[in-house]
């Protein structure tokens, strides 16, 4: 467990191979609301421990009595170890509107910077306005696409992790 996330009840572990079902479940959830499931998708949620672990990533986990709610992975980029995509990162849809999306944010720019990365990228829809409004209160801001694994992504987010201290980051969203 990394933390206790703001008398939340929210705890953030890191992934194991137990909570594999639960990586996808949570990242199923929120692709089949909105979109259909990429080949990408399926490399990464059936092999979490080969497209994150094993290349220096990690998942993050949100657990709330008991129950694991919320993801989100950080996969460093093959040209520079240095800058990580943050990806896969959702809510369970009975707990969204509750916070656990902005402590989820938080463990993950703490571990970006424990990891020693000086930028973190993601990729998302322009649909998605809680995810987009979320990302841009925690400094996100929208840089040109690259050709993208994923046919949804329309918009690429950045945030400098060395011009971000965390110091001014909302404490509710």
């Amino acid at each position: 467990m990394l933390k206790d996330a703001q008398n939340h009840g929210v705890e953030i572990i890191d992934y194991r191979p137990e909570y594999a079902v639960d990586f996808a479940r949570i990242s199923f959830q929120w692709i089949n609301a909105y979109f259909k499931v990429e080949r990408h998708d399926l490399e990464i949620l059936n092999h979490p421990q080969a497209y994150i672990i094993d290349r220096g990533g990690c998942i993050l986990l949100a657990r709330l009595d008991g129950e694991i709610v919320g993801c989100a992975a950080l996969i460093p980029e093959y040209e520079d170890p240095q800058v990580l995509e943050l990806s896969k990162m959702g809510v369970d849809e009975n707990c969204r509107g509750k916070g656990v999306g902005r402590i989820l944010m938080e463990a993950c720019l703490d571990r970006a910077r424990e990891m020693n990365a000086r930028r973190i990228f993601l990729e998302t829809n322009s649909r998605l306005g809680p995810a987009l409004y979320l990302y841009r209160a925690y400094g996100f801001q929208e840089a040109p696409m690259r050709p993208s694994p994923y046919t949804r992504a329309d918009t690429r987010m950045e945030l400098d992790l060395a011009e971000s201290s965390g110091a001014d980051l909302p404490t509710a969203l």
